[in-house]
């Protein structure tokens, strides 16, 4: 039978203490062994390694269930606050996060556990020739890019902004993965998407441009005291934290915490 990970005794402290507001009860036990069903909503951009960081976390936890909700940071944010049932959030940046939680009981103070880094997105081959942001500002060019209340589209601007680029995108999606969707799909000539989008596919190339520096997005993550499965929450966000689940990240593109 396969072992869960050790985890950091830091990581286990930094989740387990209280965030310091008032009113709020204790956290669950850090030493009870997860059980149940656990909610996590995450980010779209995090479909792919969470739901392999899921089915390791359920084989080192025999009788455990993770279920995600894959969606834009924002409208996560925005079912959270309405009182969604959630164990835990992951978010594409540390602002949604704190609009997330700022009504609900956390089992600590949100900790980032990867960063990530935009690219345009073109199809195989670069037929439209676009190698800088200025590019996207051409004639005819069909620019698909996350809504500016999404974290790929506050980083999109972020990167604009840099690059003193005022564009005009055809589309604004709600989540990096739509967007995506529209490039695939010939919908538009170009997308802002995440690098790690991009990774692995053989009809969508990345266009590296410096000033996507300027718009690197942290990655937190908390568990909820007020979930249906505590418990089992706290020891999700925790072996998120963990090496293997890092390693996981890392193979998907995603950057260490600063």
């Amino acid at each position: 039978m396969r072992r869960a990970p050790a985890v950091a005794l830091t990581a286990l402290l930094a989740l387990t203490a209280l965030a310091g507001c008032g009113g709020r009860s204790a956290p669950p036990d850090p030493d009870a062994p997860p059980t149940g069903r656990v909610t996590v909503l995450a980010a779209a951009s995090l479909t792919d390694p969470f739901t392999r960081i899921g089915a390791d976390f359920e084989a080192a936890h025999p009788g455990v269930k993770v279920d995600f909700s894959f969606a834009g940071s924002s409208q996560l944010a925005q079912q959270l606050a309405a009182g969604a049932p959630a164990d835990v959030f992951a978010a594409a940046d540390p602002r949604t996060m704190a609009a997330a939680t700022e009504s609900r009981r956390t089992a600590g103070p949100p900790r980032v556990f990867a960063r990530n880094q935009l690219v345009i997105a073109v199809p195989a081959g670069n037929p439209r020739g676009i190698t800088r942001p200025a590019d996207l500002t051409a004639a005819g060019v069909r620019v698909a890019v996350c809504n500016a209340q999404v974290p790929c589209g506050a980083a999109a601007r972020r990167a604009f902004d840099a690059a003193g680029v005022a564009l005009t995108p055809v589309t604004l999606e709600q989540d990096v993965k739509a967007a995506l969707a529209k490039l695939r799909l010939g919908e538009v000539d170009a997308a802002l998407v995440y690098r790690t989008d991009v990774r692995g596919l053989r009809d969508v190339e990345a266009v590296e441009f410096p000033e996507s520096a300027d718009a690197i997005n942290d990655y937190p993550v908390t568990a909820f005291g007020d979930g249906p499965n505590p418990a089992g929450g706290l020891a999700f966000a925790a072996y998120v934290l963990s090496a293997d689940a890092r390693a996981v990240l890392a193979a998907a593109g995603f950057g260490a915490p600063a």
